[in-house]
């Protein structure tokens, strides 16, 4: 075995997130993992465990799931495309995601965007607003 299969045979789950850019940084990978948001089959985990090929991880980034099952195994962060090699998303996560997504868009829908800012006084009135039934 050479240098470089040694080490993509070993790697741990917060860089592997890292560099199939699930996270902008190994450190966020590594608080997303503590914080119970990456799941190794089901189960949560250290960010310190070595990951393999076949493993079904589940990621919550912002409002949806991901589920992707590991294809290959990569300590170093390349370009987009060649970590995206490296995963494959379920097709019912992405069934899932774009349905959450569909009906989270027809929920905002409902609500019509201001055309701008509040200003000082509107603000006001906003905080006196949510102070007067906060007390309620």
């Amino acid at each position: 075995m050479t240098k470089t299969t040694q080490q993509d045979s070993k790697v741990r789950l917060d860089k592997w997130l890292w560099a199939a850019r699930f996270f902008k940084t190994r450190s966020l990978a590594k608080d997303a993992v503590e914080g119970g948001k990456v799941h190794y089959n089901d189960q949560r985990c250290k960010p310190g465990r070595n990951i393999e090929v076949g493993v079904v991880l589940t990621i919550r980034q912002g409002w949806f799931d991901k589920v992707v099952v590991v294809k290959g195994l990569s300590a170093q962060r390349k370009n987009a495309t060649l970590a995206q090699a490296l995963y494959e998303e379920t097709p019912e996560s992405i069934q899932k995601r774009e349905q959450a997504l569909l009906e989270r868009k027809q929920r905002m829908g409902d609500q019509p965007m201001p055309l701008q800012r509040p200003n000082k006084r509107d603000r006001r009135r906003i905080h006196q607003f949510k102070n007067k039934h906060a007390e309620e």
